[in-house]
């Protein structure tokens, strides 16, 4: 969320700096300085009339409490009294439509951010790896996940409908092997504290970083109804929790509502955790294979930095996820992303995209993001290097470390061979206890032949 007095006192610069996401992200900019001008009005005829109030008590004690000028003076003091009731009801509304609309807005793009409509005017600024080259027709990720017998769509549509899987055999051990590589090296070599946090999270949550009430529209959201005790009770707080879209959200909430010790920072975090999408706005792309699932695995990477440290520490988290993918020897390069690709929450973004050769195609496989005190406004998250000095907020970003089942696609279609095999990474043979290639062959979910 941006500082509201940043708001109504430069709303020139923000509405500036909003235009360069798009005509519009700045629409309500002038609703909000208008309900900011009402609620000054109303705090400051408050305060007049408290004034007015207090001098009329102060006279009041020197009157003569049966006399008639007393009688006209509480007269006037209980009009007072309505009057202030009523501006601190309306600074109340007021306060609470501010706040709204203030959710609603996007975040201030970074000066360095390339200008631009779209994905289209996003700037490759590298590529890293050798681009694999084939003597055949390279297969995609479903056709030699099927025929390999790692994988099955079919199945996993009867017990869960569209936009599902089920990994299976050396497929589930692929994708168990990433998980546990991603994690040692964010871990072992790069100084991340290993987290493994809940799942479902409180709107809360959601709200502090800003994944609500922008995008709800792709989030799942479970229903329960309230336990006896706590009818009985008369508890009337939600008990509704969502599923997380990505580890992002529990773990930047881990020091909501904290002040943080500024000699610890920075904070690390590397965590896995399923991730959950609707994808609503996706209906019709990427339908088949494994890219744009309901369900799927991911490990995060969030960092806790002081402010006026982010871009360094941007650079620094995208070497970080990108060390998954050269030690894994996968073809990739980095895009940074354009004000009107950009996410609204974010200041400045880099994606890594992974080559996908079955597809013809660069596909994102990370996104690493600077959001600047955004998410720890809404979060109330802040640090202070001394403690008689006022606490300032924290500044946050996160990144894949991987999309693991994105890695696994990226496996299958760099390293396929002609008669369908793929070859495993020796980053990961340790993982995969030794095994060297994939070979294709029936899924244990068919039975295994006899022999």
């Amino acid at each position: 969320m941006l500082d509201l007095k940043l708001v109504l006192e430069q709303p020139d610069d923000v509405r500036q700096a909003l235009a360069r996401r798009g005509p519009d992200y700045a629409k309500s900019l002038d609703r909000i300085v208008e309900l900011g001008a009402a609620r000054r009005k109303a705090i400051a005829g408050a305060e007049t009339a408290r004034a007015e109030r207090n001098a009329a008590s102060k006279s009041g004690a020197k009157l003569d409490k049966n006399g008639e000028e007393f009688q006209k003076l509480r007269v006037a003091m209980r009009e007072l009294g309505t009057k202030i009731e009523a501006l601190e009801a309306e600074e109340k509304t007021i306060t609470g439509d501010l706040e709204a609309l203030m959710r609603g807005l996007a975040n201030l793009p970074h000066e360095s951010a390339p200008d631009g409509e779209g994905a289209e005017a996003n700037r490759v600024i590298g590529h890293s790896g050798t681009k694999p080259t084939f003597s055949f027709a390279p297969k995609d990720h479903h056709d030699l996940g099927v025929g390999l017998g790692i994988v099955d769509f079919d199945r996993a549509a009867k017990i869960s409908g569209a936009r599902f899987s089920v990994l299976v055999g050396m497929g589930a051990r692929l994708e168990r092997a990433l998980l546990n590589f991603m994690m040692d090296v964010h871990a072992n070599e790069h100084g991340y504290a290993e987290l493994w946090p809940p799942a479902l999270v409180l709107e809360s949550a959601m709200f502090g970083t800003a994944q609500l009430p922008r995008f709800a529209a792709d989030m799942f959201k479970t229903e329960r109804g309230k336990a006896p005790e706590e009818a009985a009770a008369g508890k009337s707080e939600s008990t509704d929790l969502y599923l997380a879209p990505t580890a992002e959200v529990p773990v930047t909430n881990l020091h909501g509502g904290e002040i943080l010790d500024g000699a610890t920072l920075p904070r690390a975090y590397a965590a896995y955790t399923p991730c959950f999408r609707a994808e609503a706005g996706s209906y019709g792309r990427d339908t088949r294979g494994l890219i744009r699932q309901h369900q799927f695995d991911k490990v995060e990477l969030v960092r806790f930095v002081k402010e006026g440290e982010g871009l360094a520490e941007l650079e620094l988290l995208r070497g970080h996820a990108e060390r998954i993918l050269v030690k894994l020897g996968l073809h990739h390069r980095t895009v940074e992303l354009s004000t009107g690709d950009l996410s609204p929450n974010a200041r400045k973004c880099y994606d890594l995209e992974v080559w996908l050769p079955g597809q013809d195609a660069y596909r994102e496989i990370s996104s690493c993001s600077w959001f600047g005190d955004f998410q720890a406004r809404r979060a109330n998250i802040r640090y202070r290097d001394d403690k008689a000095e006022k606490p300032r907020f924290v500044h946050t970003l996160n990144g894949s470390g991987l999309a693991i089942g994105r890695t696994l696609v990226a496996i299958l279609e760099q390293n396929q061979q002609a008669d369908g095999s793929v070859v495993v990474p020796e980053a990961l043979r340790g993982y995969m206890g030794g095994v060297e290639i994939m070979k294709p062959g029936p899924s244990a979910l068919d039975g295994k032949p006899k022999s």
